[in-house]
Order: C-alpha cells, then sequence, then structure tokens
C-alpha cells in the first residue's frame, strides 16, 4: 500500500528539479514486492535515486555504462536483465524497479530528475505523470515555479481533472513567482464511493512564458556562471521555400497514408501566400508534382490538396531518389524571394528498399547536394524506420529529425512539427561574449530561429568581470540586426540571492546539462574520431554532474536475500 506520494518540482529559470517520493508499507503477514514506477519526460536526465527499507539506505549509483555492466554481469547470472527504464510513449519514460519487503515493514522510494525546459510554439510545458494505480492517504503535487524576467502567464491542465478534483488544486502568483498545490483527499481521489478504484490517471501539465523586454535577451548569472535567453517577437516572418517528400510506399497503406492526408491538407491550409512549395511523392518510383516551385496561391494550394487526396500506398521506398530530386527543384528555382528560408521536409516510415540502398551512401549524397544551403527535417512515421539514418541526415543538413507515434493522434503530431518551423523571423544569428572571459561555452551560432521557440546560450565567466557584454547578429526578412546588450554580473547574482527554494548550483547543472545534451547531438553527425572525442567529453560531464544519459547507467542495489543489482540504462529514440 502506498501510503503517500509526492512530487516536488521546483523550476527555476526555466530548470525543473523534480523529486518524487514514494513511502511504502506491508500490511500483509508475509512478505511481498513493493514496486516504484515513475514516467518522467525523455528530455530529462535522472541524477538520483535511492530505497531506504526499514532505515537503511541503498543509493543508486552512476557510473560509465560499460564498467556499470560489467558489475552487474560479474553480480548476477547471465540472461535475466531487464533494465528499469523502457520509453513508454512519444513524450515518457518509465522507470520501474521492485524490492521484496518484509511483513509491517516500510520503503521509501525517491528519484530526482532535472531537464531545461524547451520553449514551443510560445510556451513552457512541465509534464507531471500521475499514476498511482490505487488511493493514496496523503498524495501532494507541489510545482513552485521562480522566473526573474516576470510570469506572462500560467496555466494548469490534466486528463483527469473532475470538479470535486479541481477544489484540491490551487495556485498562487506574484511577477515572479508562482506555486501549484495539488492535494486532493482520498474521497476525491476515488471514481465513486463505492469503490476503491482511482481518478488520478493520466497528466498533469503546468505551461506557463515569461515576459520578455524588446532587447538583445535576458541574462542570468550564479556563481559564475551564466545563461542567455533570446526569444525575440513580433518580426517579420521570411517567406518560405518548401518541398514536402512523401513516402507512399506499400507500408504507408491504411491508417498511416489516411493520417498523412489529413495532416497534408491542414499544413496546406497554414500556406502563406508569399510562401513557394512543391510535392515530391515517392515510393520505388519518384514523382515530381510539378516542374518547379509554385506560389502558395489559394488556386495552386487548392490543386495540391486535390493531388494529396489521391494518395496511396503501393511500392518499395526510394528515399535517396526523392530528396535529390528535392534538392534538384530547390536549386533550378530561380524567381525566388531574395531573403527566404528553404528547407525541405521528408516523412518516411521504412527504411530504403530501391535506388540506392546504403545509407552512409545516401547520407553523404545528400549532404553533398544540400551543401548548407537548404535546411532538412526528417519525419520517421513509426518504428520500422531507421532512426539513426533519419536523425544524422538532418542534423548534418541544418534541420531536426522527429519520430511520429503511430497513434490516434498521429495528424495531430506531424501538424505540430510544421507549426514548429513554420514561422522563421530569423537567420544565421551568432551570440558574441568576450571571448578572453567566457569558459565552456555552449552552441552560439544557430542557422534558423523559429517564432515560439528560444535560443539558450550558457559559459562560464573566467575572471573578475563586472560587466557581461553581449552582441547578437542576426538576419531578419527586412534588415540585418546587431542588437547589444550589458550585463552587471553582481546585480546579476543579486536575482537569486535570497530565494529559499532555489538550489544553489542551478544554474552550473543548466550549464552541464545543456553541454551534454549538445554534445551528444553532435556526436550524432561527427566523423568517427570526433564522436569519439565529443562523447567522452558528454560521459566526463555526466559522471562529474551524477546525470543518467546514454553514456552512464545507474546501479540499484538491493538487500542482500534478493537479486543484488539492477541496470538503469537511458533509452535514446535511435534504439
Amino acid at each position: 500500500e502506498i501510503y503517500s506520494l509526492h512530487v516536488d518540482c521546483r523550476v527555476t529559470s526555466r530548470f525543473a528539479h523534480t523529486v518524487i517520493t514514494s513511502r511504502i508499507v506491508n500490511r500483509a503477514n508475509e512478505s511481498r514486492e513493493a514496486t516504484f514506477e515513475v514516467e518522467l519526460p525523455k528530455t530529462a536526465f535522472i541524477t538520483n535515486f535511492s530505497m531506504s527499507i526499514d532505515g537503511e539506505v541503498y543509493p543508486g549509483i552512476i557510473k560509465e555504462k560499460a564498467a556499470a555492466q560489467n558489475e552487474y554481469d560479474s553480480a548476477v547470472s547471465q540472461g535475466q536483465s531487464a533494465g528499469l527504464i523502457k520509453i513508454t510513449d512519444r513524450k515518457l519514460e518509465q522507470f520501474h524497479v521492485s524490492v521484496s519487503i518484509a511483513a509491517a515493514s516500510k520503503v521509501t522510494f525517491e528519484l530526482t530528475y532535472e531537464e531545461l525546459l524547451k520553449r514551443q510554439l510560445g510556451k513552457y510545458e512541465l509534464l507531471i505523470k500521475v499514476r498511482p494505480k490505487q488511493l493514496v492517504k496523503h498524495f501532494q503535487i507541489d510545482v513552485h515555479i521562480f522566473e526573474p524576467q516576470g510570469i506572462h502567464f500560467l496555466e494548469t491542465d490534466s486528463t483527469f481533472m473532475t470538479n470535486e478534483l479541481t477544489e484540491a488544486l490551487t495556485k498562487v502568483q506574484n511577477e515572479t513567482k508562482a506555486h501549484i498545490l495539488f492535494k486532493p483527499t482520498i474521497d476525491q481521489q476515488k471514481k465513486d464511493s463505492e469503490l476503491d478504484e482511482t481518478l488520478l490517471n493520466g497528466d498533469f501539465v503546468v505551461r506557463y512564458d515569461v515576459k520578455r523586454e524588446a532587447t538583445a535577451g535576458d541574462i542570468q548569472i550564479v556563481n559564475g556562471y551564466f545563461v542567455h535567453y533570446f526569444a525575440p517577437q513580433e518580426m517579420p516572418v521570411f517567406p518560405k521555400n518548401v518541398i514536402f517528400v512523401i513516402d507512399r510506399s506499400g507500408s504507408m497503406a491504411g491508417r498511416k497514408i489516411e493520417q498523412t492526408i489529413d495532416a497534408l491538407l491542414k499544413i496546406l491550409q497554414d500556406l502563406r501566400p508569399e510562401d513557394h512549395f512543391n510535392f515530391i511523392i515517392f515510393n520505388d518510383k519518384v514523382v515530381e508534382w510539378k516542374s518547379s516551385l509554385l506560389p502558395a496561391t489559394e488556386e495552386n494550394v487548392a490543386s495540391a490538396a486535390a493531388l494529396v487526396q489521391t494518395l496511396t500506398a503501393r511500392g518499395g521506398t526510394d528515399i535517396s531518389g526523392a530528396l535529390l530530386a528535392a534538392v534538384g527543384v530547390l536549386k533550378k528555382a530561380e524567381e525566388l524571394p531574395e531573403r527566404s528560408v528553404s528547407m525541405i521536409v521528408l516523412l518516411t516510415d521504412g527504411q530504403p528498399t530501391s535506388g540506392e540502398r546504403n545509407v552512409e551512401v545516401i547520407q553523404e549524397n545528400v549532404q553533398k547536394a544540400i551543401n548548407g544551403k537548404y535546411a532538412l527535417f526528417c519525419l520517421g512515421f513509426g518504428f520500422d524506420v531507421s532512426y539513426k539514418f533519419l536523425e544524422k541526415m538532418a542534423l548534418s543538413n541544418g534541420g531536426i529529425a522527429r519520430r511520429i507515434y503511430e497513434n490516434a493522434d498521429a495528424a495531430l503530431q506531424l501538424q505540430g512539427f510544421y507549426q514548429e518551423v513554420a514561422t522563421p523571423i530569423l537567420m544565421q544569428i551568432e551570440m558574441q561574449y568576450p571571448e578572453n572571459s567566457i569558459e565552456g561555452l555552449t552552441k552560439n551560432n544557430f542557422k534558423l530561429f523559429f517564432e515560439g521557440s528560444e535560443i539558450i546560450v550558457s559559459g562560464k565567466i573566467s575572471n573578475e568581470l563586472d560587466l557581461l557584454p553581449v552582441e547578437i547578429k542576426a538576419q531578419s526578412h527586412t534588415s540585418n540586426l546587431t542588437l547589444k546588450e550589458e550585463a552587471n554580473v553582481k546585480d546579476k547574482e543579486q536575482v537569486f540571492q535570497n530565494q529559499r527554494y532555489v538550489f544553489g548550483n542551478f544554474l552550473e547543472r543548466l550549464w552541464a546539462y545543456l553541454t551534454i545534451q549538445q554534445l551528444l547531438e553532435k556526436a550524432v553527425s561527427a566523423q568517427e574520431e570526433d564522436q569519439k572525442a565529443l562523447e567522452a567529453r558528454a560521459l566526463d560531464l555526466s559522471l562529474r554532474y551524477s546525470f543518467v544519459t546514454p553514456l552512464t547507467s545507474m546501479v540499484v542495489t538491493k538487500p542482500s536475500d534478493q537479486q543484488q543489482k539492477e541496470l538503469a540504462n537511458k533509452p535514446t529514440e535511435a534504439g
């Protein structure tokens, strides 16, 4: 029986630190299995886990992956390793551990994870999965938010709220802080008064955005580390030249092609009159809808919609031919707006089976053809795609990859993705800082900035600076911009000084989190030697800051009378 479950989440300047504590008692008169099951965002890194059984603490120890595996192998006879973490859906992974406890004994499980919240479509989203599977006497979710820039709006949302449960939710906020408390009694948790079934099953979501002055972004400094947030608003949108490269091979038949058609019809409606577009539809044959890019007039959009509705799925998959054809169309396009953004959006659900099949050759040829001029976005539909291949191709060509999960909302996932990249407002953004006084600077030049997202740069101020000057250079649709700003280091440090619930080194941990994420991403498209060096740096940081990343594992030790060791490895989308 879980008698207490507490989720305590503190968000300081977008960096979220979540601690989940579950207390379980065995009320039976024999030993029983106590289970701790938590779903956490895939983007988060676990930083700590412990079990205490009758006062004895069993901590999880984070080690380099191979070392952890060796320790595990020597402790366990071969052949039984289920791993403690698995991906459960497109946003979540599940951490699951069980331990046997004696009659009348108690166990406390505690899991801590951290993540940097990413701004998408104008808001940050904090997702807490709630699934106790039983009524819990003391159930509580606490979310504390502190945003020195000021909170612009804040909302909570949940998939399981009833009028009764809403009474258990309170929200207190002022200019820069908010506290959300959700504390339902046992009666409020019940589906109906007769049964002991719980209503608490689903997502508890907090969404918010911060206030922004129209300047060169916002700088925050703590203990010598700085973070710089930049998210300009209300700027003219670049016209886009988009080529949709759509897989209609046999495996797309049925629901997938229907959902693709649904999404494309909506996406067509979202094109702006100044955009240009074309379709390449492929199976083992590659068909260019028109021989050149067309302006997105009402007429052209209607005729494209008619084409989309006739899509049927059969045949093989010539990914290489289709992408090279798309590059060809962009290359020969002449009358395009001078300042515009060209992009290729590939949607496929399989491996290359026709034309060139060697993924390395495809990657190389596509990168040569694109030559840094266009952004390539790769959407992999379902689990038969080689996600690794798509991700490497996208990241090598200034885009991103996304897996589309085959469920009811697949069309919405496709549309959501398109909305994120539909409004480029800056190109060639360079974030500049004084070279000789900053160490460990994270990525500071970006090809494109899309409205509703945010650029984040972090680093360590190495010498005694009083003022941190920053300069941002970028191209907008109408002009070349230079934005300048100076941050007063002492004043900035003051902001966090007297905040009760700010953990002192949060900005240093934010820097480490961001650096690891970027090193791992860079490693995806790097050559082998560089890849090893990037991974070595990411491993070093993962160990130093104790993060469970794809390069580390957590070894969980149990009491001596049961299977002694288990491993928690972070799964990745590429498997």
